[in-house]
């Protein structure tokens, strides 16, 4: 983790500890409560103590089961030289540090987290142009395609999202989709310091919601979609879409602490973009479904001889000819929220546009070949509408039959687990239901009840519908099932995990890589077939797998 690091080598201003209290209206004090005997510099924040350095401010929360101000010995211990905290946390900082440790102590301090931790490493969103994407759907792909779109205009950019951070093409560490506030600021510090012009970041309705992303002022912010997910955290739907307007408005009362973006893309292929459009009237809106009014529309699409897909992007009369990697008709509205939000940076608009089709994102539709005769995509799809969309695109460009291999994760929204089962068996010829990340659950409970919504869909289609439906709770044997069922011109599709290199198993995270276990499926299966191997594991695409 990258938080917590002290600054050796980047040139940025220190602050002493009043100074940055005082930006939150707060004063410095001891832990018990009295005037502070040191007024120390602070270098970085972290919420970690592990990550602590020398001229640390370590935040300390209150958690779900403990507060976090526990740990503040561990953090001084490792160079912490302040806490943040409330006032409980104060006390406990008096008692396990000592009472004359300074701190900063606020009544509701995640409120303020986001001003404080963007001061603490001089608000580099408002040095660097920062674009914030949010929806149900589709972040990881679209920061990809910004990021590309930025690439071939000749910006050096930084990326912040699910499958990691990186700026001009170098992993920097990171972790959750949204980082909490002090690592996002690190972060977005860490990628001012290393030449970026302008950063791109998926932005959770996780991070929205607790504040992680306030104190980034957001040049541009873009909505994409949104439907059900995240039913365990959000108590509604529209309680979820409340968290998702934070990113562009005020305009819906959900305690907003974020800055609405400067300038807003929306799409309006869905109720939700349509209605987050009329919450933001000066929004550039994008639609690829044809007929719709937007400002930038798209024609139809036509494939590649790649495996992916090109078409017309429409602006105010003007055309622009897109490639894209990727199929799926949400991938041309994805490509266009991009094309969008290259126009409102003032990027060259045909370079952007030519630039899409360098975008190769891991784990979306990401094809696993060894020369066997049928299709194998590993996509990250795991809530129903991004399932369905997904084996909508691949239907489309399939001659033969349709698999899918799905579950549904532990611990996270149970009420869209048999709707994941209904898609998969209303568009699939055949479905494997096998575990996702369980993690502290019962495999056998999810999988039940992604059973019983493909059952029950099975049900309410025409007599004579062919769907088999199949149970194995271990992914590596589902996924063998499965490629062993194909036939030449078939397309199975491995969804849920994509990108993803561990299996969360009762609290413990196993290695294991969708992508990995179908290769050697394939392998194995090309033993006993006439495939055509490509030599030393090289793809289709010339990518060393």
């Amino acid at each position: 983790m990258m938080a917590g690091n002290s600054r050796k080598g980047r040139d940025l201003r220190v602050h002493d500890l009043s100074e940055l209290a005082a930006v939150i209206g707060c004063e410095v004090q001891s832990a018990a409560g009295g005037e502070a005997p040191a007024n120390p510099i602070v270098t970085s924040a972290t919420i970690r103590a592990q990550s602590a350095r020398e001229g640390t401010l370590f935040v300390a929360l209150a958690g779900a089961r403990v507060h976090g101000a526990q740990f503040a010995g561990e953090a001084v211990k490792n160079g912490a030289v302040a806490v943040f905290t409330d006032p409980e946390g104060a006390k406990f900082v008096a008692e396990n540090v000592g009472t004359e440790f300074p701190c900063i102590t606020h009544p509701a301090p995640r409120e303020v987290l986001g001003a404080l931790s963007s001061a603490v490493y001089d608000n580099p969103s408002s040095h660097v142009p920062t674009v914030g994407i949010t929806g149900t759907s589709g972040k990881t792909t679209t920061t990809y395609f910004v990021e590309a779109a930025f690439r071939a205009a000749g910006k050096v950019a930084g990326l912040i999202g699910t499958t990691g951070s990186r700026v001009a093409g170098e992993p920097l560490p990171s972790a959750l989709t949204t980082p909490e506030a002090p690592e996002l600021q690190d972060l977005l510090s860490a990628m001012r310091e290393r030449g970026a012009e302008a950063i791109v970041a998926e932005v959770s309705s996780h991070a929205l919601r607790l504040g992680r992303v306030d104190g980034v002022r957001f040049a541009v912010g873009a909505f994409l979609n949104l439907s059900q997910d995240h039913l365990d955290f959000h108590p509604t739907m529209d309680d979820y879409f409340g968290a998702k307007t934070r990113l562009l408005t005020t305009a819906v009362d959900y305690g907003s602490r974020v800055l609405p973006a400067k300038k807003a893309v929306v799409c309006i292929d869905d109720e939700w973009g349509v209605r987050m459009a009329g919450l933001r009237p000066d929004a550039v809106t994008v639609s690829a479904t044809p007929g719709t009014d937007a400002d930038w529309t798209a024609g139809g699409s036509t494939p590649t001889h790649g495996g992916g897909q090109r078409f017309s992007a429409f602006r105010e009369g003007r055309e622009y000819v897109v490639e894209l990697a990727l199929t799926g008709r949400f991938n041309v509205a994805n490509a266009l929220v991009a094309l969008a939000i290259s126009e409102q940076l003032g990027l060259d608009l045909d370079a952007a546009a030519e630039g899409l089709a360098s975008a190769h994102v891991p784990g979306r539709l990401e094809p696993v070949h060894l020369g066997q005769p049928f299709r194998v995509l590993v996509d990250y799809a795991h809530k129903p509408a991004a399932v369905g969309a997904v084996l909508d695109s691949v239907r489309a460009s399939t001659g033969g039959r349709l698999a899918v291999v799905l579950g549904a994760g532990g611990d996270r929204d149970t009420a869209k687990r048999p709707l994941m089962g209904a898609e998969a068996a209303g568009k699939a010829e055949y479905v494997v239901v096998t575990d996702d990340n369980p993690r502290t659950e019962d495999p056998a409970a999810i999988r039940a009840a992604v059973v019983e919504g493909a059952e029950r869909k099975l049900a309410s289609m025409p007599a004579g519908s062919s769907v088999v439906i199949k149970e194995i709770g271990d992914r590596a044997a589902a996924i063998r099932d499965a490629i062993d069922w194909a036939l030449p011109g078939d397309s199975i599709v491995i969804a849920g995990k994509g990108h993803e290199t561990g299996q969360e198993v009762a609290g413990k995270v196993y290695p294991f890589d969708d992508r990995e276990s179908a290769r050697e499926s394939l392998s194995e299966r090309s033993q006993f077939e006439t495939w055509q191997l490509p030599d030393n594991g090289v793809s289709d695409q010339g990518e060393s797998k």
